[in-house]
């Protein structure tokens, strides 16, 4: 959500033909964040208002109706190639919903072209993509869901545009860092991360620390720079009867944090063989080794609750809010309701420390169906949507912009947000998230946590069940 309600424009002001539906209330990506970021979730439905462009007084003579006939079919034909219809799945007072109504506002003052928009939940898109897609109901452009079993399957399907060519003519291989490309491209089999461009992110999101600054100069503590300050930093609180970490296994962020520690140990070469399956992962190397072992620690030594285990995210979340701990690592989807409701006490972000890398990805994207009548005019939108007024727009309503000016950044703690999510681009450090591998991961890393620090589990044997499901699952995909 944001902290700013955007006004909707008079009839007068613009041409476009909208379709929207019920604010969003908990984002497919709050469920988990690796599908979006943050912000507001999934749409019921979708609502319809239109304004479309009144035309001059009609002049009807019975003596010219064979002629005003002859025209319509060429009438409609050129009103058609002059309207972009454009589908997207993010609330109107979101970040993105508000820098989107004013890419659509240029875009029709530049073109002299209509958008026919269509706000749409994000289940509807999901599930009925590949058949709308491969229709001539198909739009020109809409934002969908990065990754392998989505945007990858459209791609593989025949379904998406290729944009290798809109990407060299705009510039957006230059706007956009290494590791944000990486969602946005896919071979022939649908696997990210090589091959052609099919998709333009233009927002981001990724994983941070959150404390509360009021409780961290309380306990006279301060922002800690390696892992063994971040330790004695938890063990000040416990000594203090107090629970550091907001934690929930249920759901994320517990695999999150898993993950984060794995990466302190990781270098790239591990994430492209985790998350690409260019090598096979070692379950019971260094990297995973440490992350299930530390968990295990950390809940012996009182820095997770054990309660954690029955916890959803939102338990975790609003008892960050509430103040009753002082740590919360998750993602950047936290960061404006954090603004809107933490109102109690100061709160701050770091890096998680002593890692170049951490969970995040591009967002969601912009894909142009093969199927789309008006690819150049879909092309055009994307690139207005890329300059840095709009990106700025992204950023001061608590989105994460991936090509904005950082002085157009008006809003503090969307400085402190940006500037942590630039500092890992500009490291290479974006490192998706842990169960992007297999469809099934997000729910057998949960259960293997769950049973980790409940104690029914030792690390290895935790790590051999999770080895196991993830190598099937790897395995379903690749053959």
């Amino acid at each position: 959500m944001s902290n700013s309600v955007r006004q909707p424009p008079s009839p007068a002001s613009s041409s476009t033909e909208r379709i929207s539906a019920a604010p969003l209330s908990k984002r497919f990506d709050s469920l988990y964040p690796r599908h979006h970021a943050a912000s507001d979730a999934s749409l019921q439905g979708s609502r319809t208002v239109k304004k479309t462009k009144r035309s001059l007084a009609g002049i009807a003579v019975l003596g010219v109706s064979a002629l005003l006939l002859s025209g319509c079919s060429a009438g409609a034909s050129e009103a058609e190639s002059n309207t972009l219809k454009l589908w997207h799945f993010e609330s109107d007072t979101s970040a993105m919903g508000i820098a989107w109504e004013e890419a659509i506002k240029v875009f029709e003052e530049e073109t002299g072209a209509t958008v026919e928009f269509e706000e749409k939940s994000f289940e509807q898109i999901r599930s009925t993509a590949s058949q709308v897609l491969n229709s001539d109901e198909a739009p020109d452009i809409l934002e969908y869901n990065k990754g392998n079993a989505t945007a990858g399957l459209l791609a593989s399907q025949g379904l998406l545009t290729d944009l290798d060519d809109a990407y060299a003519e705009f510039g957006w291989d230059d706007a956009l860092a290494p590791s944000l490309q990486t969602t946005a491209r896919y071979d022939e089999d649908g696997i990210m991360g090589s091959g052609a461009f099919y998709g333009v992110p233009n927002y981001g999101e990724f994983v941070e620390v959150y404390y509360n600054k009021d409780m961290f100069a309380a306990a006279g503590l301060e922002v800690p720079t390696t892992v063994a300050e971040l330790e004695a930093v938890m063990a000040a609180f416990v000594d203090q009867g107090i629970t550091p970490l907001a934690e929930s296994a249920a759901e994320y962020p517990l695999g999150q944090l898993w993950y984060q520690l794995a990466l302190t140990q990781a270098d790239r070469g591990f994430v492209d063989d985790y998350q690409l399956y260019t090598g096979e992962v070692d379950w019971s190397g260094p990297e995973v080794s440490y992350a299930t072992e530390t968990i295990k620690d950390w809940t012996d030594a009182g820095y997770i609750s054990t309660d954690a285990s029955g916890f959803k995210a939102e338990d975790a979340g609003t008892a960050f809010i509430n103040g009753t701990y002082p740590i919360f690592y998750s993602g950047s989807w936290w960061h404006n309701r954090f603004t809107t409701e933490a109102t109690g006490f100061e709160w701050g972000t770091f890096l998680f420390p002593e890692a170049e890398m951490a969970p995040g990805s591009a967002g969601n994207m912009w894909v142009i169906p093969e199927k789309a009548k008006n690819k150049d005019l879909a092309t055009e939108f994307i690139d207005i949507t890329m300059r840095p007024e709009i990106q700025a727009l992204i950023g001061n309503n608590g989105g994460i912009p991936v090509a904005a000016n950082t002085e157009d950044i008006t809003d503090e703690k969307s400085q402190e947000l940006i500037g942590n999510f630039n500092t890992l681009t500009e490291r290479d450090g974006i490192a998706f998230y842990p169960d992007w591998p297999t469809a099934t991961f997000y729910d057998e890393l949960n259960a293997g946590l769950q049973e980790l620090i409940n104690g029914t589990k030792s690390p290895a044997d935790v790590n051999e069940q999770l080895g196991g499901q993830y190598q099937s699952g790897v395995e379903d995909i690749v053959g």
